[in-house]
Order: C-alpha cells, then sequence, then structure tokens
C-alpha cells in the first residue's frame, strides 16, 4: 500500500497513515528507513520525520500526526508534476506501463530503497545513498497457473541509459543539496555519519568510503573486490571504535585512528 504507518506502542492501534504513492504501478512500495528529528521547521519547533521515499520524492512530515509538511524531488523523476497540499502526487499522463513499455525515473529499485540513510546533528545534514536510474516498464497478458509465477508485467533497462548513483548530504528542512559525491553506479549500501566528521558509505564496485560530513571530501578508501549490499556500523570495544560492514559473504572491520 506504499504507506508509512504509526502505532500506538502500548495497545497497537494505529495512530496515523500516509500514503506516498497511491495506485502504485511501478513498485515502489514504501521499504525505505524513517529518520526522526526535533528541528525547526518554518519558524516552530517541531518532531519531525524525514523520508527519502522510493518514488523519487523527499518528504517531511510531522511524526506526532502525520501531517504532511514539505515534498519535493531529490533524484530524477518523471512520473508526477508534483505533490499537492497535502502530499499526493501530481501524475503525469503517459507514464503508466504499457505493452511496449513506457520510459520512467526513477527505476523499480527506486532513488532510495531498503538501506538506511542517517543524520547527524552536528552537521544538521540527512546524508542518503542515492540512485540516479530509470526503467521501462511493460505488462501483458498472463495467464495464472497454481503453483506457478504469476507476473502481469515487468520492468527492463534503458538501451544507452549511463545510470550513475551519489551520497548526497541534504538539509533536512527543505530538501537542498548541501554536497554530493558521485558514483560509478547506483549505490545499494547504506550510510552511516559519526560524531567524528565522518559519512561512511560503499559502492557497487567493492569500495567502501569514509567522506567528510560537513564537505563530502574524500578521505579513506578499501577496495573489498566485491559487490556492497548492506549497511555500515560503528561500535566501541576496550575503549576503541570500529567500523564494521558486511561485503559479498565476508564482514570487514576497521579500526579508527
Amino acid at each position: 500500500s506504499d504507506c508509512l504507518i504509526a502505532l500506538d506502542a502500548d495497545t497497537g492501534k494505529l495512530k496515523w497513515y500516509f500514503q506516498f504513492t497511491p495506485h502504485d504501478v511501478h513498485d515502489w512500495d514504501a521499504t525505505e528507513v524513517p529518520v526522526l528529528i526535533n528541528a525547526d521547521f518554518r519558524g516552530q519547533p517541531r518532531k519531525l520525520l524525514l523520508f527519502p521515499n522510493r518514488n523519487a520524492f523527499y518528504y517531511v512530515l510531522d511524526r506526532t500526526t502525520g501531517q504532511f509538511l514539505l515534498g519535493k524531488p531529490y533524484a530524477k523523476q518523471t512520473w508526477a508534476k508534483g505533490l499537492d497540499d497535502s502530499g499526493r502526487p501530481i501524475r503525469l499522463p503517459g507514464t503508466f506501463p504499457t505493452v511496449e513499455g513506457t520510459p520512467v525515473w526513477p527505476s523499480v529499485a527506486g532513488a532510495n530503497n531498503w538501506y538506511s540513510p542517517s543524520y547527524s546533528p552536528d552537521t544538521k545534514f540527512l546524508y542518503v545513498a542515492t540512485r540516479e536510474a530509470g526503467a521501462i516498464y511493460y505488462f501483458g497478458q498472463a495467464d495464472f497457473k497454481p503453483g506457478e509465477q504469476f507476473n502481469g508485467g515487468g520492468f527492463r533497462s534503458i538501451p544507452g541509459e549511463e545510470e550513475w548513483g551519489a551520497i548526497r548530504a541534504y538539509k533536512p528542512t527543505t530538501g537542498e543539496v548541501a554536497w554530493e559525491y558521485k558514483l560509478f553506479s547506483p549505490p545499494y549500501a547504506g550510510v552511516l555519519s559519526t560524531a567524528g566528521n565522518l559519512v561512511f558509505g560503499a559502492t557497487n564496485e567493492g569500495q567502501i568510503l569514509a567522506l567528510n560530513a560537513a564537505t563530502g571530501k574524500p578521505l579513506w578508501r578499501f577496495q573489498g573486490g566485491g559487490t556492497v549490499r548492506s549497511n555500515p556500523m560503528s561500535y566501541m570495544s576496550d575503549g576503541k571504535q570500529y567500523v564494521a560492514m558486511t561485503l559479498g559473504n565476508s564482514l570487514y572491520v576497521f579500526h579508527l585512528q
């Protein structure tokens, strides 16, 4: 249903919900990670929820009520003119799947996916591993057979498109880009920001990166030789800080010095 829901922790009752992509025909389910911060929004202190959605729009909600506060594209998108005052998309014609196929941005993997963004209370930036890619969406006649996979449509890559990605720092209350570190291909790895002014991320080409959290300047990298599809984490042991990340079927651990 492409919704974010808030439940009462004591009773399990629904407190509010927000639907990002009504009548989703591109598989942009809302599997992304919400980020909670307290900040001034348009001059008022608010409890905010930040949500860079798979559909390529960035949303800011009031997390106590679910009220829509802000929405704007944070990656290339061609399916909506924008969002109305309630946060519902204003769809563009000619963007639904067809038998021949319809090119639409973002791709089925979205501008963001299941992996984690990160917020730094020091820089006051939201860091997102952002995907810049489209897809050709199509449907066809599929006969249902019990016990067999049933798909009425699908997607394929856009011929000649140069897909790419970036680790971006966004200003959370406006969605503006503060800095960008470009990647060769759309990432499938999350990011981690630390109190030491670092942002860790990774690439499909096997690199684990450390960037300056304030500027995006690359500071360190490690080539692991395989696609990274995980989130970085940090922990303390015996007074030392470590950063760990899985790469392929291996776990890599680094000591910060």
